[in-house]
């Protein structure tokens, strides 16, 4: 399936004939007039899709919509699709997160276009959110000797440092560090250092901030 697509637009012939463009490619279409009425039934964000946002529509504007959104926690991509387009407008709406702005009247291909890879961005960001997630579940298995011990393992430290400042044995220390592989489902420190840096544990002891 390729998705759906949520078009937001007060000129009704204009939703009708992108509806019909979209549907022939192959895409689901929800149409709404006003922001208010996609605000009143927010579209599932666990399938692909992506917003084709007006910038001018009654009520709630289309940037003030995209803030909306935002506030609201939602990761669906969103196009601008206007016959109103200006500099400002666009800076402020792709400085905030839009995928795309688009100006009407825009040809079939550069639309399907934007779509495909604002809706193929958009899934390849939920599913990185997906193993985010399972990974950190798979951190909240450890007990809290075993997280002090993947801590100081992570950190580059040895079985013989980690028993001194923890107050055990070596073979103690083995024995968490086994489990601990074995809980993360990793074979190797490599692995197992990875998942650190990608769930954030190693820059807490950085001190560095969110890599890109």
């Amino acid at each position: 399936m390729p998705g759906t697509i949520h078009i937001v637009d007060d000129d009704a012939s204009f939703r009708t004939a992108l509806e019909r463009r979209l549907k022939k490619a192959g895409y689901d279409v929800a149409t709404y007039p006003s922001a208010q009425q996609l605000l009143d039934k927010l579209p599932d964000e666990n399938g692909r899709g992506c917003i084709l946002l007006d910038v001018r529509i009654p009520g709630l504007s289309g940037p003030e919509l995209q803030i909306r959104l935002s506030e609201l926690g939602s990761t669906l991509p969103i196009i601008f699709l206007t016959g109103y387009a200006d500099v400002p407008t666009t800076v402020k709406t792709i400085k905030a997160g839009a995928e795309d702005f688009l100006t009407k009247p825009v040809s079939s291909e550069q639309l399907l276009s934007a779509i495909e890879h604002a809706v193929a961005r958009h899934e390849s960001a939920r599913r990185a959110g997906q193993k985010l997630n399972a990974l950190r579940a798979q951190l909240d298995t450890l007990t809290p000797r075993e997280h002090q011990v993947f801590e100081l393992v992570v950190q580059g430290k040895i079985n013989k440092q980690i028993a001194l400042q923890l107050g055990a044995t070596e073979r103690t220390i083995k024995a968490h560090r086994h489990k601990v592989m074995e809980k993360m489902g990793v074979q190797s420190l490599a692995e197992l250092v990875s998942i650190a840096e990608r769930i954030g544990v190693l820059r807490r002891f950085s001190g560095e901030g969110p890599q890109s």
